[in-house]
């Protein structure tokens, strides 16, 4: 009954969309805004890469960095018996970390499904896991408060029509390239596996499918079939995010935000000059999925700032999490959690719709700057706590009122004296100092609250 179900989905492209509903395409800037308002607001939230290369525990590209072949992988799938899965404990330390809306690999480049799909066994529910994974997650995200989005890998090695391309494990597997390979059952394929998941778990607010790579021996918006994939997803879904790796930079329907990968942004991002609303996604170290022996993990201060930059140019952050084959959070993946918890239980005002600061505040040394724009207030950063004051170039007139953010406590200001002695800075007639406390405060970065003139 499901598939006749999904076949009539994709013959007709009927389903959530009323009459008269307007084309997606035909979005004005205005309502893409609208749209997508509470997510940017939002700022922060989780990304979880689970599945069965956590068994291996060598990183989740372990299928192509070593060219298994699909039968030796299989053993990872038939050892994949997560027993301390708990998605409530998953979702709470979300919760408590801050993050308002979440990510889940429902699959990966190697083509295991998390979820009881009906177009593969290659799934959860054929593993010693035996049930679907999905459905107490999404249940378990919601109870919480925190929105609910799904990863889908546009790439697939398990897929017996999915080409071997540049990327694909058996590239250099002679027998293997003697096989036919049809892309365009391949391309059914995933339209049929997205019909399941945004029609079967309630109100997906988030989708990212990963990735593509046109050129010589790669894939892009022909290989996937974007023009109608797009479409499909619009219908059942009218309202969720989507990201731009469906090879569509060039249409202003093909995408809602841009999503750099590992790396910060110098500035807020851009498209044709435009700034747009971006989401930068991050590990803990240098793997997404289980890597028991990867040893490069930043230190929560060092994620508590990579947050705030990212906010500081108008950007949301997505960090991610690898459970292990077991189904539990790593400890030193719950030790960042936690610390990152700690630091927004007092500061989240600094981060929850707050953008980057208007021009006409200057940054002051070894700071970041956030702002929300609704209540006018500017945030300060210190990452580098200095001596008694922080000097502000060019703020006079601008300040009605300043305390540190963790403890409500005032933080007094004057203005630079223009003629000093030996005990006194002097400035320019515009600059304030902000008298600050001697001794750092314990929270981290500390942050400055500036309640700003109208």
């Amino acid at each position: 009954m499901k598939k006749l179900l999904i076949l009539f989905v994709l013959l007709t492209g009927i389903v959530r969309v009323s009459v008269g509903q307007a084309d997606f395409r035909l979005e004005s800037p205005e309502q893409k805004q609208a749209r997508m308002k509470q997510w940017v607001d939002d700022r922060f939230g989780l990304f979880v890469h689970w599945g069965i290369y956590a068994v291996p525990a060598r990183h989740e590209w372990v299928q192509n960095y070593e060219s298994i072949p699909g039968e030796v992988y299989r053993k990872y799938f038939e050892h994949f018996d997560p027993d301390l899965y708990d998605p409530v404990i998953w979702a709470k330390e979300a919760k408590a970390a801050g993050m308002k809306y979440m990510v889940i690999t429902t699959k990966h480049h190697d083509g295991f499904c998390l979820w009881d799909t009906e177009y593969t066994d290659f799934k959860a529910t054929n593993t010693p896991a035996a049930r679907d994974l999905i459905r107490p997650m999404v249940e378990a995200f919601r109870n919480e408060g925190i929105k609910v989005g799904f990863y889908y890998s546009l790439i697939d090695w398990n897929h017996p029509d999915f080409p071997l391309d540049k990327l694909h494990p058996m590239r250099n597997n002679t027998s293997a390239k003697e096989e036919v390979r049809k892309i365009e059952n391949y391309q059914h394929y995933v339209k049929n596996q997205l019909t399941e998941l945004l029609t079967e778990y309630g109100q997906i607010d988030q989708l990212f499918l990963d990735f593509s790579y046109p050129g010589d021996n790669g894939k892009g918006r022909d290989d996937w079939d974007s023009e109608n994939l797009i479409s499909l997803i619009r219908k059942l879904q009218p309202n969720i995010i989507l990201n731009d790796r469906m090879d569509l930079d060039d249409k202003s329907y093909g995408w809602d935000y841009k999503s750099p990968e590992q790396f910060m942004p110098r500035e807020w991002v851009s498209h044709q000059g435009e700034l747009v609303p971006w989401e930068t996604c991050q590990t803990f170290s240098g793997s997404w999925g289980y890597h028991r022996d990867e040893n490069t993990w930043k230190s929560t201060n060092q994620l508590l700032v990579m947050l705030i930059e990212t906010v500081s140019k108008g950007g949301n952050l997505l960090l991610n999490v690898g459970p292990t084959a077991r189904g539990n959070f790593d400890d030193r993946a719950v030790e960042r959690l936690r610390g990152m918890g700690d630091w927004m239980k007092y500061n989240q005002w600094a981060i929850y719709a707050c953008t980057a600061a208007p021009d006409r505040f200057e940054k002051p040394e070894n700071c970041l700057l956030t702002y929300n724009p609704e209540k006018n207030r500017l945030y300060i950063h210190v990452l580098e706590w200095p001596f008694k004051s922080l000097y502000l170039k060019n703020y006079k007139g601008k300040i009605k009122y300043a305390q540190l953010l963790h403890d409500g406590s005032e933080v007094r200001h004057s203005q630079v004296a223009s003629h000093g002695s030996h005990t006194t800075e002097t400035g320019g007639e515009s600059d304030l100092i902000l008298h600050i406390p001697v001794v750092k405060p314990g929270t981290g970065v500390p942050v400055i609250e500036i309640f700003l003139n109208d």
